[in-house]
């Protein structure tokens, strides 16, 4: 039996001591900006994070002295140094530097673009990537944050979870369609689901972005726990389904069997 993912636990009680409120309303105030609010005057910025305006323009204001905002005099924007706080998580993460030479094995074996991804909330994150000589300018960049379902890897991720978390998901979620092949329908996503448990991995196609298809196998720790998922993203081209998997399939399985005992 396919052992299930937990949903991502609750971050561990904290004393009220240790508390630093103004660190946690500081930090919602950088994760308000995206794409459909890349640019927020101060009174939106405390909308969205549930604080007044004059609160909101003096951390935008810290921010900006910082050097993490920059601003017109009356709308603000996230500026390249926000980029430290995910390089910092690259660059020191054990499980992005040991995943490499196994990502290089998996593009020399199907010459197509490797990742390794994690859930965060209801998010694919790419942690890690390796791309062939003919994708480099394909697929995603480290970093990227993608809604599950729509990827291989998010499908794979969320098929694994519990029957009860995966349905506390689907309640919450409203399904995007990107695509006319995205699978909007709740229903046909517990279907969909259901069959990558049974088969232990998962294909996209189309779902996020046209003419483009993904492959997914898990990868687990030498306790048999899911850390995430080792997958390929190529161009659809003229082969067909079958004929993607058959050719790389082996390969994603055989390498996350290989890594078991190292992560």
């Amino acid at each position: 039996m396919t052992a299930a993912i937990p949903p991502t636990p609750a971050p561990p009680a904290l004393d009220k001591r240790d508390w630093i409120a103004g660190l946690e309303k500081g930090l919602s105030i950088i994760e308000c900006f995206d794409d459909a609010n890349p640019r927020l005057t101060a009174s939106q910025a405390g909308a969205h994070c549930g604080m007044t305006r004059t609160a909101a323009r003096r951390y935008l204001l810290t921010l900006e002295h910082l050097g993490y905002v920059a601003s017109d005099g009356k709308l603000f924007w996230l500026t390249p140094r926000v980029l430290r706080l995910g390089q910092s998580y690259l660059e020191s993460a054990r499980l992005p530097r040991i995943v490499q030479p196994f990502l290089q094995r998996v593009t020399a074996g199907t010459q197509e673009s490797a990742y390794v991804s994690v859930m965060d909330g209801d998010d694919v994150v790419y942690i890690a990537r390796n791309g062939s000589t003919r994708a480099l300018n394909t697929g995603y960049v480290l970093g990227s944050r993608v809604q599950a379902q729509v990827t291989a890897a998010g499908l794979l991720l969320l098929s694994m979870r519990d029957p009860e978390s995966l349905e506390e998901w689907l309640a919450k979620h409203q399904l995007k369609a990107y695509t006319s092949y995205t699978i909007a329908s709740k229903e046909r996503l517990r279907i969909e689901l259901k069959r990558v448990r049974a088969q232990g991995w998962a294909m996209s196609e189309q779902q996020l972005e046209l003419n483009y298809r993904g492959i997914a196998v898990p990868l687990r720790d030498r306790h048999g726990a899911i850390l995430g998922a080792l997958s390929v993203t190529m161009p659809m081209g003229h082969e067909s389904s079958e004929e993607a998997v058959a050719r790389v399939l082996s390969v994603l399985s055989e390498t996350a069997q290989a890594m078991r005992h190292l992560i």
